[in-house]
């Protein structure tokens, strides 16, 4: 689903990772010991601003109890646990890495949310699932790795209900040339990324009608610089990509500052 995905894979397996995050915990609280949403979110957030762009994002798609939602691409399920603890909702996350889907049972189970969160194995362009379950989905830091976004946003509209929203929050294209690595692509041939023009318009193609369309990049700005200033958490997410974090996070702050790359924010509706 994502270079990050592919890296976890390549280098741990699913117990190696889950282990690797249980020695990362054990520093914040004994292992008999439930876990908060809050107390993970510096580690199981994969995407700019962390919680708090998912936060926004789910406000402005509406959430409620009754929300069935699908988060793509799911990593360690963050995502899915902030959405179901904070809106008591049902939440599907799926994602190619099976360490990935081991660590975020794992978690989801010390979080006490395995009532309302399930994960699987799966790709975005197949996914496992009959037309019209979701109410929601979501798509945060993902769409930069896959080339065929005709595809992807087609099975995107075939899994939402008639009315669902698509919550999108994606890097993307200005500028020049994007200096590598980056959190999600070693080099170009992995990174497939669109400008916002047209990622709206392969959007719009596939059938989707925006009710938020915003460009975070000053927001992002802002966040970088308030991390900088702050201090260092026991986790981060170096926890779960390994040795590339610094150099890759680098980058990306970089490609944004000389305006090669920006950051978009969309809730969408099935037209």
């Amino acid at each position: 689903m994502t270079e990050i995905t592919t890296r976890v894979r390549d280098h741990y397996s699913a117990n190696d990772l889950t282990r690797r995050i249980k020695e990362a915990l054990a520093g914040v609280t004994a292992e008999d010991q439930p876990l908060t949403v809050a107390q993970l979110a510096p580690l199981d957030q994969f995407h700019l601003r962390g919680i708090l762009a998912t936060a926004e994002l789910a406000n402005a798609a509406g959430i409620a109890p009754s929300t069935r939602v699908l988060d793509i691409g799911c990593g360690i399920g963050g995502p899915a646990r902030y959405l179901a603890a904070t809106f008591r909702c049902s939440v599907t996350g799926i994602d190619l890495s099976p360490g990935f889907i081991d660590a975020a049972t794992y978690l989801t189970t010390r979080c006490g949310l395995a009532d309302r969160v399930a994960f699987h194995v799966g790709d975005a362009l197949h996914l496992p699932f009959d037309d019209g379950p979701f109410d929601a989905v979501f798509l945060q830091h993902v769409a930069m790795n896959i080339a065929d976004r005709a595809a992807l946003y087609a099975e995107v509209l075939r899994v939402l209900a008639p009315g669902g929203r698509f919550v999108t929050y994606d890097i993307v294209l200005r500028d020049g040339e994007v200096h590598y690595p980056t959190p999600w692509a070693r080099d170009a041939s992995t990174s497939f990324l669109f400008s916002a023009a047209d990622t709206r318009a392969a959007l719009e193609r596939a059938g989707f009608t925006a009710t938020l369309w915003r460009d975070d990049t000053q927001l992002v700005f802002d966040w970088f610089s308030a991390a900088a200033g702050s201090g260092q958490d026991p986790l981060s997410l170096g926890t779960v990509i390994g040795s590339d974090f610094q150099i890759s996070t680098a980058n990306l702050a970089r490609n944004l500052r000389e305006n090669r790359l920006g950051v978009l924010s969309a809730v969408l509706t099935r037209g």
